[in-house]
């Protein structure tokens, strides 16, 4: 039986002992007010760092993506690889006929594609409905693997990848449902053979369900695009975010497929690209629509998954970040703070608590340096980022208030990467675990979903 995909490696409990030591060092030889100088002074300084990044990607993505956005056509090279669809799923009995019915809608020659879903030992009628559309599809496939298969995503894709006879893969997880242009859109950028991935544009459809579920369609309609679009118009180099995304098989198969040892394997693989000279692109038409979480505790659920594996993804790979040969040094100082993003909000805790401390007398580093006004910019970053994306993509109105939800989020965000830090550093067992899904908006997408698909 193959191991659950989990959030190793063993963890490094000696980097508390030394966090720890390094501590009580520095105060020892400087003094309580001076050492925790010297503390707040660096959390300020990286502070700032991150918020210039985020005004940097809220600049770049107002001066240009715009005319990306409304553009109809774009480059088009004719470039018509064969590619093979994949859609690992387990339990999905709500989403997954909405999936398959917008996947036979593709606008993509039937010759030129197959679809194969992996149905990762489910155990309510997932099964069932994908094999009565294969027998009705042919180019619909159906994969069974048996409970405790395990991998988590990694493995279905892994099962699948050696069946799959496309030169280009494209992933979609079950929730999701992609327009009918997506793959013409995504496949176009592969006619580079310096491109080794592609990141479509995804939307929340079921803004309606909750509050939470508004703020999230915010933070992904603005929000993600802004990211996305800074980091490719100034880095060239965007992120794979795991769905409505394309990768090339040749560069998958000289990696042994996705890993199967992290919880996100997106992260993941966009590393690995990044580090043998490989681009990913970032293509703001490839549109399609997912379900959002839409409570705090499947929040709590899905974002402690993101932190465990963005933060394992740290201590694997910040090495080879810094030595790569492939990186200029401005691509490096982004790569680093790209795999530090996570860990941001563990430092925000960090300058909450000394802030207290300071409160209750316990701390001192004298009346030269404030946090309060430096975490107000941090938080106002991402704030910006959100503002300048409702402004590219044309949000109604009425989306901006989704905004007001944030600085909560944030804090529970803030709460949840924390105690993913001291899981990670002590090696607590995490194995991948799915986000439940709800089924709402299956029947009807919400305003923006419709002005994306128009």
């Amino acid at each position: 039986m193959t191991a659950q995909a989990h959030a190793g490696p063993s963890g490094s409990p000696w980097t508390l002992l030394g966090l720890a030591g390094g501590a009580a060092i520095l105060y020892g030889a400087l003094g309580v007010q001076t050492a925790s100088l010297v503390v707040v002074t660096a959390l300020l300084v990286i502070f700032l760092l991150f918020l210039v990044r985020h005004l940097a990607f809220a600049a770049s993505a107002l001066a240009a993506a715009p005319g990306d956005m409304r553009s109809r056509t774009g480059f088009d090279f004719g470039y018509r690889p064969f590619v093979s669809v994949l859609v690992p799923c387990r339990n999905e009995e709500l989403v997954i006929e909405g999936l398959l019915g917008t996947l036979l809608a593709l606008d993509y020659a039937a010759d030129r594609h197959e679809i194969i879903v992996i149905d990762d030992g489910s155990d309510d009628a997932t099964g069932a409905i994908v094999a009565d559309f294969g027998r009705v599809h042919p180019h619909v496939r159906c994969l069974h693997r048996e409970p405790g298969a395990g991998g988590g995503k990694s493995g279905a894709l892994n099962a699948a990848l050696g069946i799959a006879r496309g030169e280009v893969i494209v992933v979609f997880d079950a929730d999701h449902k992609p327009r009918a242009d997506v793959l013409r859109r995504l496949t176009r950028h592969f006619a580079d053979p310096r491109v080794g991935a592609v990141q479509g544009r995804c939307i929340v459809r079921n803004s309606a369900e909750t509050h939470l579920a508004r703020t999230i369609a915010v933070d992904y309609y603005s929000g993600y695009l802004v990211n996305e679009y800074g980091r490719q118009s100034l880095f060239n180099m965007p992120a794979y975010g795991g769905s409505n995304c394309a990768v090339r098989a040749s560069w998958l198969e000289a990696f042994g497929g996705w890993n199967e040892e992290t919880v996100t394997e997106d992260t993941d693989l966009t590393l690995r690209l990044v580090f043998v000279g490989q681009f990913v692109r970032y293509d703001v038409t490839a549109i399609d629509t997912e379900e959002s979480v839409p409570t705090f505790r499947r929040f709590w659920r899905q974002r402690y998954r993101w932190a465990r594996g963005h933060q394992q993804a740290w201590r694997e790979y910040r090495g080879a970040a810094l030595r790569t040969r492939e990186l200029s040094l401005v691509r490096r100082v982004e790569t680093i703070m790209f795999l530090l993003v996570y860990h941001v909000p563990v430092l925000c805790a960090l300058g909450l608590v000394m802030v207290a401390l300071r409160a209750a007398g316990v701390l001192d580093w004298g009346s030269g340096l404030d946090l309060t006004p430096v975490a107000t910019l941090l938080f106002l970053g991402p704030l910006l980022e959100l503002a300048s994306g409702l402004v590219v993509s044309r949000s109604p109105r009425s989306a901006a208030w989704g905004i007001l939800l944030f600085l909560p989020t944030f804090v529970v965000f803030t709460v949840v990467c924390t105690i993913s830090w001291f899981d990670g550093i002590v090696g607590k067992p995490y194995t991948w675990a799915k986000t439940p899904r709800t089924g709402h908006g299956q029947a009807s997408r919400d305003r923006g979903a419709q002005e994306a698909a128009a």
